[in-house]
């Protein structure tokens, strides 16, 4: 076991063998990690949450996350992995990594996950575009073992047909419970006999599901399937999830039922700002990060805590800035915030004090943070 602060939080790693690794697509793999008996309840994992894989490239020590594809009940981890670039760290990944081998992995992490209901009828939809499949397969192959009410859409956005990971497992899935999946897959470069599934996965293309796909609903003549929604899962990059989260908010989802993963750093806001706040000048703002304490003074509250220590360039740790990570999760010990909406802390976390820093305006002439409060 390797212990390392990783996005401010130290974080345990273990040694894993590679126990299979396959090639999906042109720039897309999967591995799948043998994992011992006694590291078995360390390596328990939620549908939906992912692992950090560290190892050394082009003389750096690399650690990124990856989400798992497999299901809390396949007793494994499997990894999907995507090819950003020939030179980059996955493709080094794949090209110098192979069954046998050992890589050093993190404990489960993440909240992109749902409270399973087994005794309910529920209608679940999902949207993906790309790599952003991967936690989306891990919900739906539990959701499917699990809840044996529950019925699932999935709306899967890629460039082409080539382009497509996990198309067989997916299609199986639906053929296996054809009555509680359908998987429709939508396409942004190349054309398609029926227009309807030529485009990107945006606001556009939700209405025309809407109207075009989950209308009828046989189990309730007098309303849709879209009214029947309890949960929306969507997973891509920053610009799709933002698109389709306001779509899914205006078309009447409550943003608590809409859960998002990001597969990328996004700087935006996913819902715009609704407030506006009182303007405070010259706040002091204390913190304590990794044993060390720091003090400065920022010169208003236009902008979110996060962002202005930023750019005064203390290394406060980070990975989206929009609320979804968890990253910069701290405990607020003095002073008072405004926390904007956010995809991370549950009631009782911010009824504890917990802030997100991304998502914290400062409300008061003070504000004293911990990030070391584990």
């Amino acid at each position: 076991m390797e212990q390392q602060i990783y996005k401010g939080k130290l974080t345990q790693f273990h040694w894993l063998k590679i126990k299979k690794k396959e090639q999906l697509t042109k720039n897309t793999f999967s591995i799948e990690f043998e994992i011992p008996e006694n590291l078995q309840d360390v390596f328990t994992f939620e549908a939906g949450q992912f692992v950090s894989l560290k190892f050394d490239f082009n003389g750096k020590t690399i650690i990124n996350d990856y989400s798992m594809t497999s299901a809390p009940f396949e007793k494994k981890i499997s990894l999907g992995i995507k090819i950003n670039s020939e030179n980059g760290a996955a493709a080094y990944i794949f090209e110098n990594y192979n069954s046998g081998d050992k890589i050093l992995v993190s404990e489960p992490a993440g909240r992109f996950t749902l409270v399973s209901k087994p005794s309910e009828f529920r209608t679940i939809v999902g949207f993906a575009s790309g790599i952003g499949i991967t936690p989306i397969l891990s919900h739906f192959k539990n959701i499917l073992h699990e809840e044996p009410r529950t019925r699932l859409f999935l709306f899967f956005g890629n460039k082409s047909s080539e382009h497509i990971a996990y198309r067989e497992a997916l299609d199986e899935l639906a053929n296996k419970y054809e009555n509680r999946f359908q998987v429709f897959y939508f396409y942004s470069q190349e054309k398609t006999s029926n227009h309807f599934f030529f485009g990107r996965l945006d606001e556009k293309k939700l209405s025309l599901i809407i109207n075009q796909i989950l209308h009828l609903d046989d189990t309730d003549e007098e309303s849709t399937i879209w009214d029947a929604v309890d949960e929306v899962l969507i997973c891509g990059k920053g610009e799709m999830i933002k698109s389709l989260a306001n779509a899914c908010y205006h078309h009447g989802i409550p943003k608590k039922n809409i859960h998002f993963e990001l597969f990328e750093e996004f700087n935006s806001d996913i819902y715009p700002v609704e407030k506006e706040f009182p303007l405070i000048t010259d706040i002091q703002v204390a913190f304590k990060l990794l044993g060390k304490n720091y003090e400065t003074i920022i010169e208003d509250n236009r902008n979110k805590i996060l962002q202005t220590l930023l750019l005064q360039n203390f290394p406060v740790p980070y990975s989206c800035k929009s609320g979804i990570c968890g990253s910069c999760e701290c405990q607020l010990e003095e002073g008072e915030v405004e926390l904007l909406e956010n995809e991370y802390l549950t009631e009782k976390e911010e009824s504890q004090g917990k802030i997100l820093a991304c998502m914290a305006i400062a409300k008061s002439k003070k504000i004293k943070l911990n990030f070391d409060f584990n």
